[in-house]
């Protein structure tokens, strides 16, 4: 997805998906299942540490607003704001399936499962009850694209969920999972697909202002290619703020711009300051 300048009009409900983290992904790379997280200086022990007081829940309007905007980052950079699921275009929204049951939560974090679009009345517990999608292009770097997620979460979820992606370094550094073909293969191939995945953690130092971070790269290496995603997992009190990129195996993914990261993590704990 090439970005753009202006802003789409805002979503009232985020998109339908039973997915803790979902950034927006060009299509050029929707094989890729993967997502990032950052471990900051910060951590003890596998266990992030808060480093601010826990900032207020923002409501919908209130999250995207917190959104980066071109003025944000200055001359070069170019912020498109989309609407939840915006980037889930041309494979389906088929839920891949982990072969060892703890990594699903990995893969339920970073792929879209259901019709991208469709916004429930009431999010289930546990899930974002808020969402803005944000991708990032610099015009220094442009194949560097930034693709991000905000997420907003209620009852402490937003750290209960990091902890559980913490602890998925262990039994998921190699695994693959099954997802259906996409819909517009089916006639034509029924056949489940294969993928196998690598994750690695990848030391991040956590951004000011926010309470904790985490970082990860994911690989999908059943292509001819190896696929690659990269990306900064950043808590901000109940916010979620994932920031990813990606790349192949001459090109690997590369840390999403600290600016970017740094930016949007004080736009997000100055919202959730304002009373």
């Amino acid at each position: 997805m090439a970005p753009r300048s202006r802003t789409e009009p805002a979503a009232d409900t985020p998109a339908e998906a039973p997915v803790p983290l979902r950034p927006a992904r060009p299509s050029a790379v929707l094989p890729v299942c993967a997502l990032l997280l950052a471990v900051g200086c910060t951590t003890v022990d596998g266990a992030s540490v808060d480093r601010a007081a826990p900032g207020r829940e923002l409501s919908a309007a209130e999250l995207r607003a917190a959104a980066l905007t071109d003025a944000d980052l200055g001359a070069g950079y170019t912020v498109t704001v989309m609407t939840p699921g915006h980037g889930d275009t041309g494979t389906g929204a088929g839920r891949e399936v982990a072969d060892v049951p703890a990594c699903q939560p990995l893969l339920d974090a970073v792929t879209p499962a259901g019709s991208a679009g469709a916004a429930p009345a009431s999010p289930a517990p546990g899930y974002p009850y808020a969402e803005t999608d944000l991708s990032v292009a610099r015009a220094a770097d442009p194949r560097g694209g930034v693709y991000g997620g905000l997420l907003g979460y209620r009852s402490g979820r937003a750290a209960g969920l990091q902890g559980e992606l913490e602890r998925l370094f262990g039994p998921c550094a190699s695994f693959t999972s099954t997802a259906s073909a996409p819909p517009a293969e089916k006639q034509g191939r029924r056949e489940p697909i294969r993928t196998r995945h690598r994750l690695r953690r990848e030391d991040t130092p956590t951004p000011g202002g926010a309470d904790a971070a985490t970082g990860f790269t994911l690989t999908n290496e059943s292509g001819t290619a190896v696929l690659s995603q990269r990306a900064v997992l950043a808590r901000v009190g109940p916010v979620l703020a994932v920031f990813t990129t990606f790349g192949v195996a001459t090109e690997p993914a590369t840390a999403p711009d600290e600016r970017i990261v740094r930016q949007q993590v004080a736009k997000l704990r100055a919202a959730q300051a304002r009373r």
